[in-house]
């Protein structure tokens, strides 16, 4: 089940008031609860991936991204997603996600988002994603501008790249069993 009572304290939240730089990092503390355990009774892999919509959701709404891609009629689409699991956590600990802007390319943004507990990463998902209109991807760039900044992508660090590359291999031999079932799409 998704975590829908989370998301909307997220989304309703407070926070000082400070909207962060483009690269800057936002923290969210949460707790785990019984319903995010699987069967070895620590937090489940899927639910980690839903609980890094939410540091992406605080991100986008501190940053005044989410106001900027609504006046654009855009929303948020996650392309891929990557994970890397180091320790468990298990029910009622306390952590923290710490998410911040990695990058972005013509077409899609990076996002991390670290899982920390009592100061050390447990955890980490990078995400690639856009926001997407009615007359499709939005750059990230023009975003960005929007939102009255300056900055340009920082040359992405050679996972990003790894990973860019990966997914778009994947993507590609998909639409190849495609064309060879006949199928479109």
């Amino acid at each position: 089940m998704y975590p829908w009572f989370r998301l909307l304290r997220v989304a309703m939240g407070r926070h000082d008031g400070q909207k962060p730089g483009t690269f800057d990092t936002t923290v969210i503390r949460l707790r785990a609860w019984p319903n995010d355990l699987d069967l070895n009774v620590h937090v489940n892999n899927g639910r980690i991936l839903s609980l890094a919509d939410l540091g992406r959701i605080d991100w986008f709404r501190r940053a005044g991204l989410l106001r900027v891609a609504r006046e654009r009629k855009a929303f948020p689409v996650i392309g891929d997603a990557i994970a890397k699991f180091r320790r468990e956590l298990r029910a009622f600990e306390r952590f923290e996600i710490h998410s911040r802007l990695i990058g972005w390319d013509e077409r899609w943004a990076y996002l991390e988002h670290r899982f920390v507990k009592a100061g050390r990463v447990f955890g980490v998902v990078a995400i690639r994603g856009m926001f997407t209109g009615k007359n499709g991807p939005v750059p990230p760039q023009t975003l960005v501008d929007a939102l009255g900044r300056t900055e340009r992508s920082p040359p992405l660090p050679d996972w990003a790249v790894s990973f860019t590359e990966s997914c778009g291999s994947l993507s590609e031999a998909l639409r190849a069993e495609e064309r060879a079932a006949g199928q479109h799409g």
